[in-house]
């Protein structure tokens, strides 16, 4: 137990580095950005008003509202401020509404789509690894050389593939959206099934990219463990195979939890990619039209989200291998 609480502390320290790391970037790097986005929101308001003075004032009205006259320092307090209390300010692109309003209605989406598609292309990847390490034949012949090829597509072009076939040229899903864009939103059959119909596209684009990589890394392993001192001892002993390739691929799958946990930030990269590929109501499109905006607080508050749930992500992964792993124990111990 000693052990296993020094490996937990460690994690959690290097958790809260990087949490406070990210707070500094997601503010510091939208205002890098060029341009000024109060002016674009001025303009907007001010059209057919000839007063430059006029003018002026609206312009510093609006820059005081959102604090970009305020030296850097005190942008970063007010952030920072405004975070805790859950308030992550109005947005510029999408003025007056609130970028919380903005993110509560996008951001279940990408969980709802994201995760899943993670979780299962790491179980496929394995499980193809892990026969084609040990039954060989068509699963190590065919279907490796096939899955990777097919990881090995950038996520917007298995997006798009996937779209030209299955949705522009057989039309058996739609092209673009969460649901039909005649729908409101609701608890109905019709919705829930116009939901999973928009679902599927986005969904097998981020399972798919993401076999390849876990299968070659299952496979490795797999063929090693296979090959072990321990395996062959055994069956000179004469255990049943069966138990033996059960402890086989329970070795070999402990690395491959930590591959899930070095991964996961790529693949969620891709998958906000294949959101903005299908026009999919997550945060990819949020991110994206705000950046179109200049809309620095709901770029901060989108990326800040989405680094929030790779870190807590991998930190849970982090966790999880220590438990089932007792050799993370007995390391922090000696």
């Amino acid at each position: 137990m000693k052990g296993y609480l020094k490996y937990f502390s460690g994690k959690l320290a290097w958790f809260l580095v990087t949490l406070v790391a990210a707070f500094i970037l997601n503010f510091i790097l939208p205002r890098l950005m060029p341009g000024d986005p109060v002016a674009i929101i001025t303009q907007r308001v001010v059209q057919g008003m000839t007063s430059q003075a006029g003018v002026q004032k609206v312009y510093e009205q609006y820059a005081e509202l959102f604090g970009t006259n305020k030296p850097i320092h005190e942008q970063f307090i007010i952030y920072m401020r405004n975070i805790v209390q859950g308030n992550f300010g109005l947005s510029f692109s999408q003025y007056p509404r609130p970028v919380a309003d903005i993110l509560k209605s996008s951001i279940w989406w990408t969980i709802a789509l994201q995760f899943p598609a993670i979780i299962v292309g790491w179980l496929l990847g394995n499980t193809l690894g892990a026969l084609a390490a040990y039954l060989k034949k068509g699963f190590d012949k065919v279907l490796m050389p096939i899955s990777i090829f097919i990881s090995n597509l950038p996520a917007f072009g298995m997006a798009v593939i996937l779209l030209v076939i299955f949705a522009v040229r057989l039309k058996w899903f739609p092209t673009a959206g969460g649901y039909g864009f005649d729908m409101i939103p609701n608890f109905s059959w019709d919705y829930i099934k116009s939901v999973l119909i928009h679902y599927q596209l986005p969904f097998w684009s981020i399972v798919l990219i993401s076999i390849g990589g876990q299968a070659i890394g299952m496979r490795a392993m797999s063929i090693y463990e296979l090959n072990a001192d321990y395996v062959k001892y055994s069956r000179f002993l004469g255990i049943k195979d069966r138990k033996i390739i059960g402890y086989v691929f329970r070795n070999a799958m402990l690395p491959q939890i930590t591959g899930l946990a070095l991964s996961i930030g790529t693949m969620v990269g891709g998958a906000l990619v294949a959101e903005i590929i299908f026009s999919y109501p997550g945060l990819g499109s949020t991110l994206l039209t705000a950046v179109m905006g200049q809309d620095y607080p709901l770029i901060s508050a989108s990326t800040l989200i989405i680094t929030l749930m790779v870190l807590i992500a991998n930190f849970l992964i982090e966790i999880l291998y220590g438990v089932i792993d007792p050799r993370i124990k007995a390391a922090q111990v000696e």
